[in-house]
């Protein structure tokens, strides 16, 4: 299918890993698409060629920033003005129909059914379902959209910074005119989701499909050991990712990117621990095992969460304790 393909961004080295790993998982699960991913100046010549290994398409894109400090002051993500750059996806018009995954997102099966779905389908945002989260979906290349896109950029700007609020205000029937442009939240799988509505996740996280590791914190902000398979970092930032998917992760990115990094000196064999030729293909079973329960949290953060409009409906902030705690005060 050369007029279809999986499209993803890159905007440092880093986000070339995940890139990597991306690539890399809808490879391993066999998908009949092409893979192209849109690298900014920031991308070092040597992460581009080890890109080139893995992708059919790697096209150099200027970057588009929002500037809007303020809005994406209030989702405390400075970094998340460049990712209007996504809008260069639109003009991959050779393409008649194109799948967007973020770079911090990975495949855990063959998900090429998303091209039966039409502009725009994607998956509802788990802080605010009347959104739709902009990490997964499906799209046709279009000058016309991309020039249109442009202009809100330039006019209204972006309700959040990034690209997010823009696509959503431009896409704006996405939650009231075609369930059918609704992609179930197992395409778009967040930690976030998972920690929030955890009997949900044990109903139907066996079926996910596509995981997103949304949020500040990524897998290569942490240390990863080969040999005892174990995975270092703050405890708080490892709390925040489902420790088995985090593991997938860097097993995918062990046995299969770091390879093609050392090969192409963008990762040195000093800083790995281990010999290029102990770095095998070989890729183990993991089971998907309960999330550990949350570490505990103070009052002040507790305070914190309710202000922001993140109290733990389902745990500590249920309306049975909140019942419980009301009689007592009463009593």
């Amino acid at each position: 299918m050369t007029d279809q393909a999986y499209v993803t961004l890159a905007t440092n080295d880093a986000y070339g890993k995940g890139a990597l790993v991306l690539g890399t998982s809808l490879r391993n699960h066999k998908t009949s698409k092409r893979l192209a991913v849109l690298v900014t100046p920031q991308v070092s010549e040597s992460m581009r060629a080890v890109l080139q290994k893995l992708y059919d398409d790697v096209r150099l894109v200027d970057v588009l920033d929002s500037g809007d400090s303020a809005h994406l002051a209030l989702l405390q993500r400075p970094e998340l003005g460049v990712t209007l750059t996504k809008l260069h996806c639109w003009t991959l018009t050779h393409y008649s129909k194109c799948v967007f995954m973020d770079a911090d997102t990975m495949v855990l099966c063959n998900v090429d059914e998303l091209f039966e779905r039409e502009e725009l389908s994607a998956a509802p945002d788990p802080g605010w379902p009347d959104c739709f989260n902009s990490g997964v979906f499906v799209f046709r290349p279009s000058i016309e959209t991309y020039e249109q896109l442009l202009n809100v950029c330039a006019g209204k700007g972006s309700f959040d910074g990034g690209d997010q609020g823009i696509l959503n205000h431009f896409f704006n029937k996405w939650s009231t005119s075609d369930i059918n442009k609704h992609l179930p939240f197992i395409y778009n799988l967040s930690s976030i989701a998972i920690y929030s509505y955890l009997p949900a996740f044990k109903q139907y996280g066996a079926d996910a499909k596509v995981v997103h590791f949304l949020g500040k914190v990524k897998p290569w902000n942490f240390s990863y050991n080969a040999t005892t398979k174990s995975i270092t970092g703050e405890s708080q930032e490892l709390f925040s990712l489902h420790p088995d998917y985090l593991t997938l992760w860097w097993e995918t990115f062990t046995f299969s990117v770091l390879p093609l990094l050392m090969e192409h000196g963008v990762v040195k064999e000093s800083q790995t621990g281990l010999k290029a030729e102990e770095v095998t293909e070989a890729m183990s079973h993991i089971h998907l095992s309960e999330p550990p329960p949350p570490p505990p949290i103070s009052s002040e953060e507790r305070k914190q969460k309710w202000e922001q409009g993140q109290a733990d409906y389902m745990g500590a902030d249920s309306f049975e304790n909140i019942q419980k705690k009301l009689d007592s005060f009463l009593k």
